[in-house]
């Protein structure tokens, strides 16, 4: 699983996910991309079950890049704990992913392969996803700026 080799504070606070993704919101390396419309956390053996299914079904052919990293740590208590005694143990990582974001991008391989794989990596995943190609995006990037 994804997680920091080291941090500089070991709790965080739940934060917000409000908005949309300013920052990589485009494909950056690949042909085409997995992009999420809708806010979520995104918990590290999720993303890799994500990537297991699309290097299977691509049977190992064309690169995958993976454009999300689990640094928010995820606390939770025992259970039939009482109130109080502080703030649980770190139990797993999540990315915070937000509306446009691009998960994952993949390329070297042909279309409907491609797409195929990115429809499986999107069931695995707890948002819904678009799959983009970067001759959508051409059309639509200089309207954004």
């Amino acid at each position: 699983m994804l997680m920091p080799k080291r941090v500089k504070r070991r709790k965080q606070f739940r934060g917000t996910m409000s908005g949309k993704a300013t920052r990589g919101n485009t494909l950056a390396y690949g042909e085409y991309g997995l992009v999420a419309t809708e806010p979520a956390w995104i918990k590290s053996n999720q993303i890799e079950a994500a990537r297991v299914a699309m290097t299977r079904f691509t049977k190992r052919g064309g690169k995958v890049w993976i454009k999300i990293f689990p640094d928010k740590p995820v606390t939770t208590k025992p259970a039939e704990t009482r109130m109080g005694s502080g703030k649980g143990t770190v139990e797993y990582w999540v990315a915070v992913v937000k509306p446009g974001r691009v998960m994952f991008e993949i390329a070297g391989i042909p279309e409907d392969i491609a797409r195929e794989a990115l429809r499986l990596a999107s069931h695995k995943l707890p948002v819904k996803c678009k799959i983009v190609s970067r001759a959508d995006l051409e059309g639509g990037e200089n309207s954004e700026n």
